[in-house]
Formats: C-alpha cells, structure tokens, sequence
C-alpha cells in the first residue's frame, strides 16, 4: 500500500509540475532559444568555412546545451520554495527522493528533450557531417540526464539562498566538466576514425549510477538547506 501510496503521489507530482510548466511556456523556451542564439554565434565569430565549423560542432552543440540547462538550474526548487510546497514535500509520508527525482525528471524533460530534438538543426547550422549526428545524439541522450541529476544536488545545497545564480554556477560548472567532455571526446574520436564506445559506455555507466544515488544526495542536500 505504501508504495502504491508513492507511486501515486509521483504521478501526482510529474502532473502538476508539466501543467505549471506547459502554462509558461514561454518561460521554458528559453533555454531552447539560447542554445540556438549560441549557436549561432560561432559562425559569426569565427567565419562561414566548412571545415573549421564541422570540426568544432561538437564542442560548440554541447557546450549550448551544457549553458542553456546552467541558466533554467535555478528555477528547479524555486517555485516550490515560494509557494511552500518544498515544505509539504519535506513533511510528506511518501520518499522524498522519489518525489525529487520526480522534479528533476521534469526539469530533464521541459529542458533537456527539446533541445534535443533541435540538435539536428544546430548540427545542420554547424556543418557537422551526418555520420557523426547519431553518434551526438547518443551522448547527450545519454549526457544530459547527468547534467539534471548532479544539477539537482547543487539547486539544493542552495535553494535557500537569495540570488544563489553564481554560486550554484561556481559549484556546477567543474562537475559538469568531466561530462562535457566525454560527451563532446567520443562525437571527436568518431570523426577521427577512433573508438568511441568507452566514453558512452561511461555516460551510461553514470546515469545508472545516479539515477540511484542523486535523488537521495538531493533529499539529504535539500533537508541541511532547509533547516
């Protein structure tokens, strides 16, 4: 019964928070709409050729997803917190890691999936050869649950902070480094002909493994800021 009981409110929880998002959104285009701009950017900076765009698309597509996610982080607890159904979670009977990983699957949801279902055209805008865009689409389907999961853990630690934008950026950015490149290191080693399967494997590896534990470093997190 109780876990019927949790599974209900999970439910319950994913439904509220994609209807409060689905009436902003506006507000959840954003990252989608920043990503491009830095995208677009690149070609102007740089130049129109070819060959120097194809070779730095990776890098350039991850690192706009990479921001694009870094600039929505905030707002994961936020609304929670000012309406005060942060508190109603801390005090529910259900598992408050069950209900957290429930917020940070919507936070991958409304920021993550569309942007990855416009990596196509930021490729096409970046001239990446279309040999290499499974192989980028692999690792950010595989990189950017982990963005949201380690995301969530540092949105805790200072969710009770008045303007806590720097800081959660100071705190996220080095551990977003490592997947940054690993998921931009394997798209590389595949245009060069090298193996590229470790680093997916790895990727993979780290979201099995914290799918499990960051929702439990979130609740252990979120209950030392809130006291």
């Amino acid at each position: 019964m109780a876990d019927s009981s949790a599974l209900t409110a999970f439910a319950a929880l994913l439904r509220r928070d994609l209807l409060l998002v689905w009436r902003r959104r506006g507000d959840a285009l954003n990252p989608v709409l920043f990503a491009l701009l830095v995208a677009t950017l690149f070609p102007l900076a740089i130049g129109p050729e070819k060959s120097t765009l194809a070779l730095i698309a990776p890098g350039v597509v991850w690192v706009a997803l990479l921001l694009s996610g870094l600039l929505s982080l905030d707002t994961l607890f936020r609304g929670d917190l000012e309406d005060g159904s942060l508190e109603m979670l801390l005090l529910a009977p259900q598992p408050l890691a069950l209900m957290l990983f429930g917020k940070v699957l919507v936070h991958w949801l409304t920021t993550a999936v569309p942007l990855l279902i416009a990596t196509p055209l930021l490729a096409e805008l970046l001239y990446l050869p279309p040999g290499l865009l499974p192989v980028l689409m692999a690792s950010l389907l595989l990189g950017t649950p982990l963005l949201s999961l380690v995301g969530g853990v540092i949105v805790a630690l200072t969710v009770g902070m008045r303007r806590s934008g720097m800081l959660l950026a100071l705190l996220a950015l080095p551990l977003y480094v490592p997947i940054l490149i690993l998921g931009a290191g394997c798209v590389a080693a595949a245009a060069q002909g090298l193996p590229y399967t470790g680093a997916l494997l790895l990727l993979g590896a780290g979201v099995a493994l914290l799918t499990i534990l960051a929702p439990l470093a979130t609740a252990t997190a979120l209950r030392i800021a809130m006291t």
